[in-house]
């Protein structure tokens, strides 16, 4: 049995401005880490970051799902486990865009409460590559 991480984030903004952020590799690297991320399905690509004593800092993916401006998925491979990280993003009206992440393919409790608390710290900065 593998676990999952819901997580839903709103933002006064446009939907094509949300789908930017999180499929621009300058911008992702803004908010996330440095990458050759590209939106098409089947590109492999990396997130990297300062390796440490416990990590390489690199993250290895590949592209599943691209239908903008409402969804996207990746693979999340990492410390020998591969995740699967999808965006849903919906138009609330008003100017509000709700962006649901959902990954899923963890393998214990705690790997799911590192992933909620690195992903909190990344949309402190995704506002901010909004404007």
């Amino acid at each position: 049995m593998t676990l999952s991480l819901s997580m839903d984030f709103q933002y006064t903004t446009s939907i094509e401005k949300a789908w930017s952020a999180l499929t621009d590799s300058k911008k992702l690297a803004k908010w996330i880490m440095e990458n050759d991320f590209k939106p098409v399905v089947g590109q492999r690509f990396q997130f990297r970051t300062e390796p440490s004593e416990w990590w390489n800092g690199i993250i290895d993916g590949e592209v599943l799902i691209v239908e903008a401006p409402h969804k996207l998925s990746y693979t999340w491979g990492v410390t020998g486990e591969e995740h699967t990280v999808t965006w849903t993003l919906q138009d609330l009206g008003d100017g509000k865009v709700n962006l649901h992440l959902e990954q899923t393919g963890f393998s214990n409790a705690q790997g799911v409460e590192g992933a909620r608390y690195g992903w909190g710290n990344w949309f402190g900065q995704f506002e901010k590559v909004l404007e």
